[in-house]
Formats: C-alpha cells, structure tokens, sequence
C-alpha cells in the first residue's frame, strides 16, 4: 500500500508552554507546514487526564495550547488543528492497539518508569500504563508517515513502529503504515537555564529554569541574563563545549532562534565572554518571542474563537480518521450495520 507523504504530532495541554516547546516542537510545526507536505497538530487532551487534572483548568490549557501553535505561526487553514477528544476514533483505535500491543512491550517503556520513580506505581493510572498504546492510535488512525519528536517520545514512536508491524502481519495486510520519527535540529532538547544537565520543564520549581511563553520581554531579558553559565570564554568549535552543558544550552538556544548553525555562532562570538554574549541572547529571545505573546495573549480572549478553530479542525480531522478506523475494524472483524 502506497502512502501519503502526512505529518502527525501533538502537545499535551497542561499549561506553561516554554521555549522548550517553541523550539523542540512549535517552530518545527511551523516549518513543516511550510514544507508542502499534509500537517495534522493536535493537542492530546486525552493524554492529559493519564493524571488528574481540574476540569475547567484542563480547558483553559487546551485552549491556551491553541493559541500559542496559531501564535507561532500554525495556520487553521492550512494545517489541521484541533484536541484529541473531539475525535473518538484516537480511543476506539487504541483500543484495538492494547489488544495488540504485547505487555513485554509496555513493560520496557521508559517513561513509565521515569514517571512513576519513587512512587507507588501500582497507584499510578492505567491510562498513564497505557498511554504509549494511545499514542500509536493517534498516529496511525491518520495512516501518518512522519512525527516530529523530542528524543524523550522516540521509544514511543518506536512501540508505533511494533505496533503497525503487528497488525499488518497478524492480519495479513499491508494497512498500516511504518512511520518515520523527525528528530532534527540543535535545539530539540532545550535544558533548564539553572542545570544545564536538565530539560527545561514547566515542573521545575524554579520559575528561573525556563522562558514561559507567556513571560513578558522583561522578564525574558531578566532570565537569559541571569543564567547560569562558567568563567571561561566561548570557545571557536563545537568540541570546545563539551563538557560545558551551560554554555552548550545557551548557544544552541541562539542557535535555533537565528537559524544559524552552532558552527556560525561561535565563528561570531568565539572568545567572547558570556557578559557579552548574553545580552545578546535576550536581544534575539525577545524580538522572537515577544510577539507570539502579544498574539497568544490577543487570542485567548476570545476563547469562543479558538473552540470554533478546534471544532473545525475536529471535523477535518475525523473525515481522514473515520475511514482509516472503519477499514481498522472491518480487518479485525467487526460489524459496522449502523450508519455514521
């Protein structure tokens, strides 16, 4: 079976996007649907309730995670965008997945684990268990080819990959398709501004790890200036940052908001202090940054607005899912008598 050139990826909507997400997810979003292939964004509201979440909270972040993709620059028109939980077939076809998804498989994944370190994992969710099952779903029920993810989702996308292979073997077809991860560019992985050994994460305690892209410019400035870096100078080559995961973050960062290479960075600024460089740093930050706040900010205040944009792209996204899991089921077995 041939298939179309298709990207799928999501965001789970639990509130404080950061330069991380910008940088690791929203600007590539942005620069695939630039791109010409068929580009489908979600936010995975499903995967949310994994944990607890307060209802009116939860809808309040999904809709703040619409604005900021429509604020970086994701177009309705041309992209589809819309919360997972306004498609039912994400649900339906992960439960056709659990089925054959082997539990040695979920038994490996890391994140799991990761999450429930320390804790009494036989209280976590099963939802939170079986959360890369439903992540295959969400994939595949668009028969999607290519997913932008952060090295920490790559042994999800992996569990994707087992799992079409599978079912197409266990059913004897070719229905699924094999997809591809994107996992591209200096800043996929943006850490904290305190540790450079860390991700910079909406859960750290320290507001001053990361950029919240709803900081103002000042407080962007303030927190570029303030980061922690070392005494010595920015070296001439990318070799010169090893073992300096602070100076390393900070010019990646710069790297990935001018589009130039880290090569080209420190070509510019080999030798210089980070008194100097950093001020720099928050110069390019805010010019960027700046005005997606501006416009998330714009955005939010009509949430009306922004649930018609979601239930839009609801609809265009069920036209492609609903075949995909009607073919699913009629391969599994199935009746379907009634009409849709």
């Amino acid at each position: 079976m041939t298939f179309a050139p298709r990207i799928f990826s999501g965001i789970q909507p639990s509130g404080g996007l950061t330069l991380g997400n910008y940088l690791g997810a929203l600007k590539r979003f942005v620069e695939k649907q630039d791109q010409g292939t068929e580009t489908i964004y979600c936010l995975v509201d499903l995967h949310a309730i994994t944990v607890w979440q307060d209802p009116e909270r939860l809808r309040q972040q999904t809709r703040e995670g619409a604005a900021a993709f429509i604020a970086a620059g994701i177009d309705p028109a041309r992209s589809i965008l819309f919360n997972q939980s306004q498609v039912s077939a994400h649900a339906e076809l992960a439960w056709i997945f659990n089925c054959v998804a082997r539990l040695g498989w979920m038994n490996r994944m890391t994140q799991f684990k990761d999450k429930t370190a320390g804790k009494n994992a036989e209280a976590a969710s099963l939802g939170l268990y079986a959360y890369p099952s439903l992540m295959a779903a969400d994939i595949l029920t668009y028969h999607a080819t290519m997913v932008p993810v952060g090295e920490d989702q790559k042994q999800h996308l992996e569990l994707a990959r087992d799992i079409a292979i599978k079912f197409n073997n266990d059913y004897g077809v070719d229905f699924f398709p094999v997809v591809e991860p994107l996992i591209e560019g200096a800043a996929t992985r943006v850490m904290s501004l305190r540790d450079g050994t860390k991700k910079m994460s909406k859960s750290d305690p320290s507001d001053q790890s990361r950029i919240n892209l709803t900081d103002s410019a000042d407080q962007i400035g303030a927190k570029i200036r303030k980061a922690k870096t070392d005494a010595d100078p920015l070296p001439d080559t990318a070799e010169g940052l090893k073992d300096r995961p602070e100076a390393k973050n900070l010019v990646n960062i710069y790297s990935a908001l001018s589009g130039q290479t880290v090569a080209e960075v420190l070509a510019e600024y080999a030798g210089a202090q980070f008194g100097t460089f950093k001020p720099r740093l928050a110069e390019l930050a805010v010019t960027i940054l700046s005005p997606i706040t501006v416009e998330m900010n714009r955005l939010m205040a009509d949430p009306a607005e922004i649930d018609r944009i979601l239930g839009a792209g609801a609809d265009r996204a069920e036209a492609i899912a609903r075949p995909i899991l009607d073919r699913t089921k009629d391969i599994v077995g199935m009746i379907r008598s009634r009409a849709k």
